[in-house]
C-alpha cells in the first residue's frame, strides 16, 4: 500500500474490467476497494459483515431481499448505503458507475451465499491497484 495520497480518478483510469474491484488501501483489517460496474452483479449475501457502498460516478441500484420481500435502493453520485450482514442483494447499473466499497480484508465479492456467478463477474477478494 502506498504512503502517498491516492487520486481515485487516476486509480479508476488504471483498469477497465467491470465487477473486478481494486484494493486502493487498507484501514486496520478493512479493504477500501474501487470498482467499475455495469449491468447486473449476482444475488449474494455476506453472512458475517455489512457492505458499504459509495457511488463515485453514475448511478448504482441495489436490489434487496429480506423478510419483507424485495425492494431496490437507488444511489446517485455521492450517495452511500450499507447493506446489512445476511441480507441478499444484487448491485446493478444500467448506464455504468464507479463505486467505492469498504469491507473486511478477504471478503469475497460474491459473498458467502450466491447464485451462479456469470462470466462478467469476477469472484475475488480484490486485486491490488
Amino acid at each position: 500500500m502506498s504512503d502517498e495520497p491516492i487520486d481515485l480518478a487516476t486509480a479508476l483510469a488504471a483498469f477497465d474490467q467491470l465487477w473486478s474491484p481494486r484494493i486502493v488501501t487498507r484501514v486496520n483489517d478493512y479493504d477500501v476497494r474501487i470498482a467499475k460496474v455495469a449491468g447486473e452483479h449476482v444475488w449474494h449475501a455476506h453472512d458475517h459483515t455489512d457492505e458499504f457502498f459509495l457511488v463515485l460516478d453514475g448511478e448504482l441500484r441495489i436490489a434487496l431481499r429480506d423478510g419483507d420481500g424485495e425492494r431496490t435502493v437507488v444511489l446517485p453520485r455521492g450517495a452511500v448505503y450499507v447493506v446489512p450482514r445476511g441480507v441478499e442483494h444484487r448491485p446493478s447499473s444500467v448506464e455504468g458507475a464507479s463505486i467505492l466499497m469498504f469491507e473486511p480484508s478477504g471478503t469475497v465479492t460474491v459473498g458467502d451465499r450466491h447464485d451462479a456467478v456469470p462470466d462478467h463477474v469476477d469472484a475475488t477478494t480484490g486485486h491490488p491497484l
